[in-house]
Parts: C-alpha cells; structure tokens; sequence
C-alpha cells in the first residue's frame, strides 16, 4: 500500500518471521510514539495524531498488525495469538532502534500495547490505552463476561452480555467471515459509525448476534451504506477496503479465537501483568461494549496499574476517529504532565 499523505512515509519491515508494513512521520531522530489499531483497521487510523505529534517532534510509526492491510497474513488462525503480535512489535521496536517508546493504541491493539509493555517493561515508557480496557488475566471471554454489567444484561437472557458477537465468532466462525466478506466496503461503513448517547444503558446490537443468526441476521451481508466522511477521510476509507478487499475478513477475525493461548501468556507476565509505567486510558462514554463508566470493566486495569490517568470523550467506540482533535489534546495534556516533553526527551534518550 502506497502513502495516501505527503507528511506519511509508507514502509515495510521484513523478518524471517514476518512483513510489518508500516507508516511514519516526524523526525526519525525525535522521541519515538508507536500506533496500535485495532479491529477492523489499519495504522492509517491513526493519521490525525500522528500529524499532529510529528509536527511536535515525535517520530511517529504506525504498524498495520498481522492479518491487516499490507502485513503478514498467515493462514493459521494460532498465528494470531497475542503473543506472536507482540513478537512483530518487538522486531519493528528494534528496527526503529529500540528507544523506549510512547505507546497509543485503540481496541486490539490496546491488548497488544499493554501486553507488550507487561512482558518487555523496558520498550515502554509510558502506555495510552484507548476504547478497551487493559486486563492483566489476559483479554479473553473468561475473563471479560464476569465484568459484565447483569443490570443491562440479566444472565439468562444474555449470558454473555455485549461480548455476544465475540462468542459468535467462536461457534459460528466460517458463517461470519463470510457475511462480512459479502460486501467489504459496506461491511467497513456499518461498523464505523458514531457513538451514539440514546444507546447508554441499553442492550447493544452486539448482545444479540448469536440469536440473530450473524451481525447482519438473515441477509447474511451488510445492508448498502455510505461511509461517514467525518470518521475516515473518502481516500482512507478507499484504502481500508481495498486492504479488507486483498484479505478479507478471516486473518483479523481469527483474533478473536486464541482466548486460551492469550490466557495462558498473560500469565507469564512478571508480576502478574501489572504495569508500572505511567499509563492513560482514554474512555468513550457512548461506547455501549467497552465503556468502563458505571461497571466494573476498569476494575482490574485500575488493580493492575501503579500509575494510572483516566479521561472520557464523548465517543463511541471508535473514539480516535470520531474525536481525532480532543484526543490529541488529552493525550498532549498528560504527556506534559508526565514531563514527556520532546526537549526532557532529547535529554533523557542516548
């Protein structure tokens, strides 16, 4: 995939283990700011931040993840495990040279974020966790339905709460990549939309994927939409479906379907996952899966973080898309507060 930006250099490192295509900006001799994306997107997402922490002296890198866009998308679906991601980020790390980085990251990425800066302390200097929060047991169906909020979601009506559509994915895995590959751009454009308020405290679509026979139901495939030019600017967007359109669906799904090899290397982390580098976590209030206001999904991350700062934006889940400035201003905000600054960081970096 080409650069889409004059200011975003488009690159790709490439391992015995893997291809990490990614983009960057900024000074390469700058502190050093790595974006994570999530599910289903592309470093691309993160073009607003990075413009604007480039033009404040940050080297800024965003990686598409394995599975996505112009990276690795290896057919096994154990290639996808957590652990493996992380393994590419260490080797783009130290391609990057290796600096403590500032991590953001948004949804999968941010178990990806957190993960890393629990097993390889030394790589982070301070975490940005937005839209999901981190949990140290590892971020898996056992360890998120006990969070759910049964006020919301009574047990025998929805065993699994919001993450229903996660457990689709795992009875019904074959049916709901092929809805989703039905109609790449119009599957893109129904799952970027902005939050919205009236959803608060109110069952989510997402709770009833399995009794509705898939995320689009009986259709099979995403109803004809047009994509919200406020979310993905019309050339990014054009980018993300033609990068959904190379793959499909299936790697970036098969996330979701290594709960027990994730558990499993969350419990190897020293000090049982806990983070003591400054992290931030930036909430979506109108985010009807993540939200951690009003429940207990924060609880474990808050446990587990020696140093933890809490921001909520008036977003949905897609909170870096739909607030690209406020959440540049948050992030700047805490930076500063942490003494992050570019001129302590050319003192402090070799």
């Amino acid at each position: 995939m080409s650069a889409t930006s004059s200011t975003l250099v488009s690159r790709t490192l490439t391992t015995p283990r893997q291809s990490t295509h990614y983009i960057e900006c900024g000074p390469v001799g700058g502190p050093l700011m790595i974006f994570l994306h999530g599910w289903p997107s592309l470093g691309l997402m993160w073009r607003a931040q990075m413009d604007a922490f480039a033009a404040d002296g940050w080297h800024c890198v965003a990686p598409d993840l394995r599975g996505f866009g112009g990276s690795s998308a290896p057919p096994a679906i154990e290639a996808y495990a957590i652990e493996e991601v992380v393994a590419d980020m260490t080797e783009l790390h130290d391609h990057l040279g290796g600096k403590p980085a500032i991590w953001v990251s948004h949804d999968w990425g941010v178990v990806v974020a957190a993960e890393l800066a629990a097993h390889h302390p030394d790589r982070s200097r301070g975490v940005v966790l937005t839209s999901l929060a981190y949990q140290p047991a590892g971020h898996a169906l056992r360890t998120l339905i006990p969070l759910v909020d049964r006020t919301i979601y009574p047990t025998e009506q929805y065993p699994d709460g919001q993450w229903d559509y996660y457990r689709y994915y795992t009875t019904h895995f074959e049916t709901a990549v092929a809805d989703l590959n039905a109609d790449p751009a119009a599957s893109l454009a129904t799952i970027f939309r902005s939050g919205d308020p009236a959803g608060l405290g109110k069952v989510a679509p997402h709770a009833m994927v399995t009794r509705n026979g898939g995320r689009f139901g009986a259709a099979h495939r995403a109803p004809p939409t047009d994509p919200n030019p406020a979310i993905w600017p019309p050339a990014d967007f054009d980018a993300l479906v033609q990068a959904f359109k190379e793959h499909g669906f299936r790697p970036s799904c098969a996330w979701y379907l290594n709960d027990g090899a994730n558990l499993a290397y969350a419990r190897r982390a020293p000090n049982g996952g806990r983070l003591s580098q400054p992290v931030l976590f930036v909430n979506g209030a109108f985010d009807q899966i993540c939200t951690i206001s009003g429940n207990r999904q924060g609880d474990p991350m808050r446990a587990a973080c020696t140093d933890l700062a809490e921001a909520s934006l008036p977003a949905g889940h897609w909170l870096p898309l739909e607030r690209k400035v406020e959440l540049i201003q948050v992030i700047r905000d805490w930076l500063k507060g942490k003494g992050f600054d570019i001129a302590r960081s050319e003192q402090v970096l070799p």
